[in-house]
């Protein structure tokens, strides 16, 4: 496979419609894509396996988010979402020696606030290589498939398999983990059995397998190979109805997570409209009757205290003044009845007296009288009632009692007005119900539909476990059918030589797929040696590289043979390891697929930069795209490599509007005199 164009629309950062042109010659393999941090480097490398994989590629940028939502995400913020963004790659693939010319569309767009459409127009020109003989380009007659389109995601993996393209399309700064004993060996069983055939014999034998299970049999061994055609039929019946069943389960869980996660969003909402209170106004409400009541009620039993004689407080000066008018007319009117006496007492006493004694008497008690009239005299006199001050003290104890209950009613209306001033503000506070009532309605109903699909998916499990349960059953019934079937047959001289010489074929077989991995090994093991000493500053650091047969385990050695640790070697040495792993492999395979390295000197130092770029980039593969910082692939390192670039490119990153543009040319060449 050989990469030709790529086209980005609206795609990431990448603003309106652009594109690379990817074609290379045999003596300038490489494609050079210089950018800074966060220009769009990766997202190319994105793009590449996003056209080709769809929703199984291994996009850097989706982490755990679903495939919908990571396109929502990858579409350009300043696009318009209804018209969507699109990616599309040119390539050409060898088939039977013939070249195809293929050109894949992968597009989608948003429909209303929730859906997002997705689409896949798959292109090919089949007499492609015949027309491309010669160096001149050619332009492909491309045709629309139907069939391609649709059954795409199959024909992909005859055309490049996923697990071959993790070895093809990978990033630089993560590549060390290859150098992880446990992480190389899974990725050196992928390759061995995906990409150099040993698969292929495993499926050889197991169809093997399959023939001596399909042999006709005689009319006394029919009635057990119907039961095992029934028993078959039932299983792939079970196992189909548990796929599904898996499959509806996954997406009832996602659409439980959607609905859960749409409850939120209204309870946030809800919250923010002000709902709590809403929900509280009818209490708040009933609160705010009550204590109006109450404060009706005490309004009423002051204006009832008011109607007695607690108004005479405001006049408590003259009630003052009253008891002391009381006091004095209380004392004249006791004088006025002591002078009467008086005079009849002085009389008495003159009659007693001798003549010339009266006259001295007489003076002296009619003094007394005047003196006693002055005080019986008044200035003012109101003829009060005798028991007046009686009464004035009945009324004091009244109006001290009067008051004390006052004071407490005040201080209750006091605090319950107060407490109505403070509802009454939440009463204000709460939304009209035109503006919580669609949230509420939209809460109720998102409660209801959670509640539903927790049943469902419930119900879901349930059925899984059910049907895995019922598989188990009847793949042992299974077994044990062609365990009968297997005893029964051997009888049959024909089932018999077909079975001796199936089982033949696959010992041979099995002895074809050890010894066919043991020489893709022993290559491999010889490629990567060579790659890493080609690479290594450090030519006497690791004589001697094994892979083992069984766990596909790597092990390096020194030159006296002592066991090498990975983990001693340095960040750069084990990058330059699992750069020689994926190099080999690719030596093994014969070259014939691309590179696409992102960030591919991160943790070298100079010499081992130069290394890469002298002895590596250019024999990697048959097309090299790399994608790298101005930091890596300097001016210095761009004279050494220049000899074997096809094209170079630099990604423009504008931070007023946060887009990527691709202009020809690299930092340190022509037609990038402003790209840093």
């Amino acid at each position: 496979m050989l990469l030709r164009k790529i086209t980005l629309e609206e795609f990431g950062a990448y603003r309106g419609t652009q594109s690379l042109n990817l074609t290379t010659k045999k003596d300038k393999p490489i494609v050079l894509i210089g950018g800074l941090n966060g220009c769009g480097k990766t997202t190319l490398l994105d793009a590449i396996q996003l056209a080709l994989y769809g929703p199984r590629a291994r996009c850097s940028g989706r982490g755990s988010k679903s495939y919908e939502t990571y396109l929502r995400e990858s579409i350009n913020r300043q696009a318009d979402p209804t018209r969507g963004a699109s990616v599309t790659l040119e390539f050409t693939v060898a088939v039977d020696a013939t070249v195809h010319y293929y050109k894949v569309i992968r597009s989608w767009h948003t429909s209303g606030k929730s859906t997002l459409k997705e689409f896949l127009n798959a292109f090919v020109d089949e007499d492609y290589g015949a027309k491309a003989k010669s160096d001149q380009p050619v332009e492909p007659n491309l045709k629309y498939s139907k069939v391609l389109s649709q059954e795409w995601a199959d024909h992909v993996e005859g055309l490049l398999p996923l697990e071959v393209a993790s070895l093809s399309f990978f990033d630089g700064e993560k590549i060390e983990s290859l150098a992880d004993p446990g992480r190389a060996a899974s990725v050196i069983q992928s390759a061995i059995h995906s990409l150099l055939g040993v698969s292929t014999v495993q499926q050889l034998r197991t169809d093997l397998l399959a023939l001596q299970r399909r042999q006709k049999l005689s009319d006394e061994e029919q009635h057990l190979m119907d039961k095992i055609h029934r028993e078959e039929r039932e299983c792939k019946a079970v196992d189909a109805a548990l796929d599904d069943a898996e499959q509806d389960l996954a997406k009832r869980f996602a659409d439980l997570g959607k609905a859960r996660r749409r409850i939120e969003t209204l309870e946030q909402a809800f919250k923010q409209e002000g709902g709590s209170l809403f929900e509280r106004r009818i209490e708040i409400e009933n609160e705010h009757k009550l204590v109006s009541a109450r404060i009706t009620e005490l309004r009423g039993a002051l204006v009832q205290l008011a109607a007695g004689p607690l108004p005479l407080l405001l006049v408590k000066g003259h009630l003052k003044d009253l008891r002391k008018q009381a006091k004095r007319e209380h004392a004249a009117t006791e004088s006025n009845q002591v002078l009467s006496v008086l005079e009849e007492r002085d009389q008495w006493l003159l009659d007693m007296l001798p003549p010339d004694a009266k006259a001295a008497v007489t003076a002296q008690l009619q003094a007394d009288r005047e003196n006693r009239a002055k005080t019986a005299g008044l200035k003012v006199n109101l003829e009060l009632a005798p028991d007046t001050l009686t009464q004035l003290s009945v009324l004091d104890e009244s109006l001290k009692r009067d008051r004390t209950r006052a004071a407490e009613l005040l201080r209750q209306t006091t605090e319950a007005v107060e407490e109505r001033v403070q509802l009454e503000r939440q009463l204000a506070g709460v939304p009209a119900k035109s503006k919580v009532e669609a949230i509420l309605k939209e809460r109720e109903e998102q409660l209801q539909e959670v509640a539903r699909l927790e049943s469902t998916y419930e119900r879901g499990v349930v059925q899984v476990t059910e049907l895995k349960r019922r598989l188990e059953f009847v793949t042992a019934s299974l077994n044990r059918a062609h365990d009968e079937f297997v005893q029964t047959k051997v009888k049959a001289e024909e089932v018999e030589r077909i079975i001796k010489y199936s089982e033949k074929a696959r010992h041979t077989l099995e002895l074809f797929g050890e010894s066919l991995l043991k020489r893709h090994i022993s290559r491999l093991e010889v490629a990567m040696l060579k790659s890493f000493r080609t690479l290594m500053r450090k030519q006497g650091l690791v004589e001697d590289l094994r892979i083992d047969l069984d766990k596909f385990t790597l092990t390096l050695a020194d030159a006296e043979g002592e066991t090498i640790d990975p983990g001693r070697l340095s960040a750069g040495e084990r990058q330059l390891l699992a750069i020689s792993l994926l190099w080999g492999l690719m030596k093994v395979a014969g070259g014939h697929l691309p590179s696409v390295i992102d960030t591919p000197l991160g943790r070298l130092d100079s010499r081992h930069r130069e290394h890469l770029v002298d002895r590596y980039f250019p024999y990697a593969s048959d097309q090299v795209l790399l994608l790298s910082t101005d930091e890596e692939i300097d001016e210095h390192l761009l004279g050494r490599l220049k000899k074997s670039v096809a094209h170079t490119y630099t990604l423009v990153h504008d931070d007023t509007t946060f887009t990527t543009s691709i202009i020809e040319g690299y930092w340190w060449s022509a037609g990038a005199q402003n790209a840093a």
